[in-house]
């Protein structure tokens, strides 16, 4: 086998395993590139399955970003299923590059997306398929003997709190990449060409370019009670906090022209268009719509002419408009007409997917409703005015009636609603709340059809997410309900549910407390993430793999309490793990919002007025965003 690459050996095996097809590479878009005409080389990895990750839209604009520079070259890698990895141990078959088909540590730069906090053991598990040592230090030892390794990166909104991970990363990119991480490489070949280079200064010097956290160039203190006391630099020329990186402009910003074709069905297997970054809305609870701010919106004309060359490119028959809440676009009237005088022709269904309650029109019913019908969701996220107050949610029940109307009336009968369990100042009657909401959107359907005949009862689907306290929002310094806690309102819940055309589905309670512990840990659960390696733990986010059980074996091995990070009231004076981190929003700006949730007082959105949460120093004023009166 030494004369072939892993992917030409891997290949004599895929008769043996389920989906031959994610291991093959050769899709219609690859890039490929000649190698003696490249200075650098970036391995994309995607933690999860090849069909997960082929639906990425990060993954598509970061590889088209690198790949247009002529001597760069990105390729991609993605976590083998159990069968193949199981088949790749036993011949020895090293994690390859779908493009060259090369082993990833001869690559340049092995990076990954962290998109979910349950794909971390992905991360270590790939490094390990890949024979690169998992920790930065193992990898500095290494380079000290001699023995080329490649550095890791990682990106993503989990690096938003990248502390729990540390230790098995050279460096984060906060922020948006196409600009970042090009400018990152291009470092990496100037050093190597003008003899600069050594894995140590080039960490250094990384860390002086805006938005890249060098972790091990950071070193934290603990308090006695095991708080976080300090996060000291090692160098007084690297700052004290890493601001992330946006693109201000996104209409001429880097974005694919053609979408690489799986041979497989994948999770989203359409157009998506990416119509604007941020969120002009302050849901409390909501960690996207703060640390993607500021808004920066792309233009009608710009979207429609991606769209174009994306169904010219790909054939697709549906275009999804991706945004954190389509129906707050600027312009998304006019976009969707713009849209439809040719989609209509082509039979391309138009899909927007996270329309607001209180912006949901009948036009825009009818608009996404001509080709074909679309399933309708909507997230009133809390089952009484008080608790969506708190949580500044900004839509009534009234508003979600009448969307749910707006939808009966063209012909829907199912509508599905999500909620959460376990939000700061909940209580049952919020919770019996629920059941009472979805009674009434029922009954909205019998009044629309009162004295019609032979008419399809409806079905409202409940879908219960578990709250989860994430950095960088209103509500990071709260405590997670118990295990017990949430457990119990979840059964609570189903007990008030009587109407049988209620559906009500809740996520596992034991799935969203390893998140918290993950989500605000810090560099001291990293012995439980080699722990957890080593006894083969992966795929974490998936049911089958999921060992709950197992993960609170390692804690309790390792010594480390999960409550401690999970179930703990933050203090307001306390610094937490992740303020190493500037997203743009102010510290004080949160504060000031969990305060409000406590009374009950909601907050403008950003077009109504400018709420002074801090993010506009990163991109300047939007044109749109009215001063703050």
């Amino acid at each position: 086998m030494n004369n072939i690459t892993p992917k030409q050996a891997a290949e004599r095996l895929l008769k043996q395993v389920e989906k031959p097809g994610r291991y093959t590479g050769g899709e219609y878009g690859q890039i490929i590139k000649d190698k003696t005409k490249i200075n650098a080389r970036f391995a994309f990895c995607f933690p999860d399955t090849y069909e997960i990750g082929m639906s990425n839209l990060g993954v598509r604009i970061l590889y088209d970003a690198i790949n247009r520079h002529a001597d760069l070259w990105c390729e991609r890698a993605y976590a083998p299923w159990v069968d193949m990895e199981e088949l790749m141990r036993k011949y020895e078959i090293p994690l390859y590059a779908h493009e060259s088909g090369d082993a990833l540590n001869v690559f340049d730069f092995v990076g990954f997306t962290l998109q979910y906090e349950l794909c971390y053991t992905n991360v270590l598990n790939m490094l390990e398929l890949a024979g690169i040592p998992l920790t930065s230090a193992e990898r500095m030892e290494a380079d000290a003997r001699g023995e080329f390794m490649p550095i890791v990166v990682g990106g993503g909104p989990c690096t938003y709190n990248a502390e729990p991970v540390a230790d098995f990363f050279d460096i984060f990119s906060i922020g948006e990449g196409e600009e970042a991480l090009p400018e990152l490489m291009r470092l990496y070949v100037d050093m190597k060409a003008d003899g600069s280079y050594t894995r140590a200064e080039f960490l250094h010097r990384a860390a002086q370019l805006d938005g890249f956290y060098v972790p091990s160039l950071y070193i934290p203190e603990y308090n006695s009670d095991g708080r976080l006391k300090a996060m000291k630099p090692v160098y007084d020329d690297i700052p004290t906090t890493i601001t992330k990186r946006i693109i201000t402009d996104l209409d001429s910003a880097v974005y694919p022209e053609k979408f690489l074709m799986p041979y497989i069905e994948t999770v989203h297997d359409r157009i998506v268009l990416e119509v604007y970054r941020g969120c002009i809305r302050g849901c409390r609870f909501c960690q996207a719509g703060m640390v993607y701010r500021p808004v920066r919106e792309k233009s009608v004309e710009v979207l429609n002419k991606y769209a174009k060359l994306l169904y010219d490119a790909t054939g697709y028959d549906e275009i999804s408009l991706s945004s954190l809440s389509i129906s707050d676009y600027s312009k998304i009237d006019c976009l969707c007409d713009t849209l439809l005088e040719w989609t209509n022709d082509a039979k391309v269904n138009i899909s927007l997917p996270s329309m607001r309650i209180d912006s949901f029109t009948k036009e825009i019913m009818e608009k996404i409703s001509t080709v074909r019908s679309t399933g309708l969701t909507f997230a009133p996220e809390a089952g009484t005015q008080r608790l969506r107050d708190a949580i500044n949610k900004n839509a009534t029940e009234e508003d979600l009636l009448c969307a749910c109307r707006v939808a009966f009336e063209a012909g829907k009968t199912q509508v599905k609603l999500y909620f959460m369990i376990g939000l700061p100042t909940e209580t049952y009657e919020d919770i019996e709340g629920i059941a009472k909401l979805a009674k009434r959107v029922i009954d909205t359907y019998y009044d629309v059809y009162r004295g019609v005949k032979g008419r399809k009862a409806p079905t409202v689907t409940i879908s219960c997410a578990c709250f989860i306290p994430k950095p960088f929002t209103a509500f990071q310094w709260e405590a997670q309900n118990t295990l017990e806690e949430l457990e119990k309102k979840q059964k609570y819940l189903r007990s008030v549910i009587c109407d049988p055309k209620i559906k009500y589905n809740y996520h596992d309670a034991n799935v969203s407390i390893l998140e918290a512990v993950f989500a605000r840990g810090d560099r001291r659960l990293a012995p439980a993430f080699i722990e957890a390696r080593r006894r083969g733990m992966k795929f974490d986010s998936w049911d089958e793999y999921f060992d709950f059980d197992g993960w609170m074996k390692i804690f309790a091995d390792c010594g480390i309490d999960p409550d401690f990070y999970a179930t703990r009231e933050r203090g307001e004076g306390e610094l937490l793990p992740w303020d190493i981190i500037d997203c743009g929003v102010t510290k004080q700006f949160l504060l000031r919002e969990r305060h409000n949730a406590y009374k009950s007082v909601t907050n403008r959105n950003c077009a109504e007025a400018c709420t002074g949460c801090g993010a506009n120093k990163l991109g300047g004023e939007r044109t749109w965003c009215p001063k703050r009166s």
